[in-house]
């Protein structure tokens, strides 16, 4: 096995953008005969938006495991000629936002592990895991992990651990597909793992569904990917979902299915709102179709006399035209994204910062002056973008700015993949108690709208198509469909929200 690496080039700048943010995107790709590392760099292309942080790519040629990974962007990590050194039959591809484990070089996956018996193995990490203290404790007590790798010396990520555990338990002659089949059902929580031998290519999702995963058919292989729009980018035919708590192995006799634990499903319903591409499918639903929707059930909350609906690009993007369609309000780009501001290695000066938000959105003063606006935005985490949002609209001529949200207040933290902030940085919990509306006067006050309204989570719920009773709406309503995890600050501030303590 090789780990190739460009210099560690430290942080990624500003981390405090008030915007949710998935922990990653996973890509696998078994094709002999084809060029799988630049399938899976296309493919994580795709998958940029769930993860800015780090990307990497391992590919096996039945012999050996190369692995090239770092910080940055997918386009800054790999160039052509890291790419040719890719060559081999089967790959896996990571794109990273730290949730478990700090943003360095020694998190970004995915991960190399070589087994008690010589097996090299590659793995890549979607999700967050609620049990991971224990597991941490187990590969710690077999001494599989430092100790003082837990405290930053090192990965601290719980994909590293999972990677520790895998590799122990393929011993003597016990094969990779056996050793998963003891590991997973002691792995609590949500999760898409995607690893390989370098001969075979394995995928694994946990048995909730939270996070969804997906199986493409090549002319001369197979995709798996966390989202269907990466199947569409290499080629690949959508064939179908992973199941929950199914475990797949991909090699020369083909795909070969076998589950490894049953529990009532639990999809993120945020992935619909705002995390996946919406040129996705999810669990047979299109997630464009699915915002449409929001946003036309979103126009009949408090409707409000307006000149124009514009959105917050590009998550806004899609509910805003539902929005338009059903009130008949017409719909105008009034913001201009600059598509190629993204996270960046350079630290800005505190009169750049001061810009804020003109460094990613800038009014349209023509189209703005003098209108009354609804203002159409995916969802409200702490409230500072909209703040400043509204502010520049007005320094822009509106006359009035209607802010509509396209899923419901975030009251509550995410332990399943999702870096929500913490309790009370939540807007939705400075104000109004346990009051709907006094709640949503208090962010309107916040954020300084003309008015504010939000979908209900029953109109969220039924955009989605999905069965209410498969859908995890944790984040809105403080019901954790897989429990909460052990040692975590956060969760102890959950468990006393439940319990009504002050």
């Amino acid at each position: 096995m090789q780990t190739l690496s460009t210099q560690d080039t430290g942080g990624t700048g500003d981390t405090s953008e008030d915007i949710p943010n998935d922990e990653c995107g996973v890509f696998g790709v078994w094709a002999p005969g084809e060029d799988v590392s630049k399938l899976t760099y296309f493919g994580l292309f795709a998958l940029q938006h769930r993860g800015q942080e780090g990307a990497g790519i391992a590919v096996g040629d039945h012999e050996n495991i190369v692995v090239f990974k770092d910080t940055g962007l997918v386009s800054q990590v790999f160039d052509q000629s890291i790419l040719d050194a890719l060559q081999g039959d089967v790959a896996i591809g990571h794109t990273r936002y730290s949730t478990a484990g700090g943003n360095s070089w020694e998190n970004v996956q995915p991960m190399f592990r070589t087994s008690p018996n010589g097996t090299d193995l590659a793995l890549a990490h979607n999700g967050n895991l609620t049990n991971y203290m224990e597991l941490q404790a187990k590969a710690i007590e077999r001494n599989l992990i430092p100790q003082e790798g837990v405290k930053g010396q090192g990965s601290s990520s719980d994909t590293a651990v999972v990677s520790a555990l895998l590799a122990d338990a393929i011993q003597g002659d016990t094969t990779v597909l056996e050793a998963a089949r003891q590991l997973l059902p002691t792995i609590k929580g949500a999760f898409c793992f995607m690893f390989t031998d370098g001969h075979t290519l394995y995928a694994a999702r946990d048995p909730h569904g939270v996070r969804p995963l997906s199986l493409g058919r090549l002319e001369r292989g197979w995709v798996v990917a966390s989202e269907t729009c990466a199947l569409d980018i290499v080629g690949a035919t959508h064939v179908r979902a992973i199941e929950p708590g199914e475990l797949i192995t991909i090699d020369e006799t083909g795909v070969h299915s076998e589950r490894f634990a049953e529990a009532p499903r639990a999809h993120c319903v945020f992935e619909y709102v705002y995390l996946a591409r919406p040129d996705s499918v999810i669990e047979g639903r299109s997630v464009h179709a699915s915002r449409i929707e929001i946003g036309k059930r979103l126009s009949r909350v408090e409707p409000v006399e307006a000149d124009l609906v514009m959105p917050v690009p590009e998550s806004g993007t899609p509910a805003a035209i539902g929005y338009a369609e059903e009130s008949g309000i017409p719909f105008k780009q009034g913001l201009m994204k600059n598509a190629y501001v993204g996270r960046t290695f350079i630290q800005p000066s505190d009169t750049l910062r001061q810009l804020g938000l003109r460094l990613k959105l800038n009014p349209v003063r023509e189209i703005i002056e003098g209108k009354r606006l609804i203002v159409v935005d995916d969802s409200i985490v702490r409230g500072n973008t909209q703040n400043k949002l509204i502010k520049m609209l007005r320094e822009a001529g509106a006359a009035e700015v209607h802010v509509r949200i396209a899923s419901p207040p975030v009251k509550w933290p995410c332990f399943y993949g999702i870096d929500f902030a913490s309790p009370g940085e939540l807007i939705a919990n400075n104000g109004g108690g346990h009051d709907e509306a006094a709640v949503r006067e208090s962010i309107r006050t916040m954020i300084g709208a003309d008015s504010l309204a939000f979908v209900s989570t029953e109109d969220m719920i039924a955009a989605t198509k999905q069965p209410a009773q498969n859908l995890c709406t944790a984040c809105f309503t403080g019901s954790y469909p897989l429990g909460l995890p052990d040692g975590n600050p956060n969760a102890e501030l959950v468990r006393r929200m439940q319990r009504g303590d002050n």
